[in-house]
């Protein structure tokens, strides 16, 4: 029987594998390092933007302060009315006037019902002289019981239709719509549902939630690069939301010439929805020819009143007043240069 004889020198590692050994274990150390700072930072910038798609979808919003007899001594009623589509109730106030004529408050994002920085209260009194109904109300978004969230328009644009329904029950007149902001943006998508019950529009800075009004907000408050960011928020949103901001019908509210006429106002140094927007839109509304834009010079988003308070309320009366009128006078047949 033979052996095999094992020299004692071959079982001793080489002077390479001495030296690759360890390199190689400090190769792996550094790429599962790298790796985990790859995992950790992409975990860090995915979380950060599907926070920014939570928070857009739920504003910090004050509770109200007042109500219309303390803050300018209006008699009101409270009330409650259920969207159009029947899935939100929301609450309201109601200011009787001396006519049949109803001007409906849709306010804008971070808003309520009294948004008091434009201020409503003001304008409900300036209306309530003039005999106007008014009705101010919150969307349903502003009380965080009711589980509801922001859509950019598309759920509250069935709440503003289910207040024009609830004014409908209550009055045979016209019904006008002032809105503020994404209100105004709001106000734009109910009337491409329901033009018929609309007799007409006051629409102050108007915001409609695109990819480029989206992206400029979010600069605003910390400063991404528009990719990936604008493409990772809108991607979350309806994960986190349960509804999808492709589901807003801002082309066609852009490209739409609507039915009624519409009083645009908005001011130059808007840094939330740039005035560009409301120009191209105001193009497109050259059948009406009582449609009007005012583009006021250095005013900020939502500040327009207090730019100009005496000509914003002149100007704004004096258009419902003129639409009203001119209204009243076709429903009677009655010429409208008399």
């Amino acid at each position: 029987m033979s052996t095999t004889s094992i020299n004692p020198g071959s079982l001793q590692p080489t002077l390479d594998q001495v030296v690759t050994q360890p390199l190689l274990r400090k190769r792996r150390l550094v790429f599962t390092i790298l790796l985990s700072f790859l995992v950790l930072c992409t975990s860090l910038l995915l979380a950060f933007h599907a926070y920014i798609a939570w928070t857009l979808a739920r504003p910090h919003i004050d509770p109200l302060h007042s109500d219309p007899m303390k803050a300018v001594g209006l008699p009101y009623s409270s009330i409650t009315f259920p969207s159009l589509n029947g899935t939100s109730n929301l609450d309201g106030w109601f200011i009787p006037g001396n006519s049949n004529k109803t001007v409906i408050f849709s306010h804008g994002y971070g808003g309520n019902r009294e948004e008091l920085w434009v201020p409503l209260y003001n304008l409900a009194r300036e209306l309530h002289l003039q005999n106007y109904n008014v009705l101010m109300f919150d969307y349903g978004y502003v009380h965080p019981e009711n589980k509801r969230v922001m859509t950019g328009g598309i759920q509250e644009s069935q709440e503003l239709l289910g207040a024009i329904d609830y004014m409908k029950k209550l009055s045979s007149g016209p019904i006008y719509i002032w809105g503020f902001s994404m209100g105004a943006g709001t106000a734009l998508q109910a009337a491409l549902q329901n033009e018929n019950d609309i007799a007409g529009m006051i629409l102050d800075s108007t915001f409609l939630l695109n990819p480029d009004t989206l992206y400029h907000n979010m600069k605003q408050y910390v400063n991404v690069p528009k990719f990936p960011s604008l493409p990772l928020v809108r991607l979350f949103f309806p994960l986190l939301n349960g509804v999808s901001l492709h589901e807003i019908p801002y082309n066609k509210v852009t490209s739409t010439a609507y039915k009624m006429p519409i009083f645009f106002i908005h001011g130059t140094e808007d840094n939330k929805a740039p005035y560009g927007m409301i120009e191209d839109i105001f193009k497109e509304q050259k059948q009406e020819s009582a449609s009007k834009l005012w583009i006021i010079p250095n005013a900020q988003h939502e500040l327009l009143y207090r730019a100009e308070p005496k000509k914003y309320v002149h100007r704004t009366l004096d258009f419902l007043n003129r639409i009203s009128a001119s209204q009243s006078q076709a429903n009677f047949g009655i010429p409208s240069s008399l």
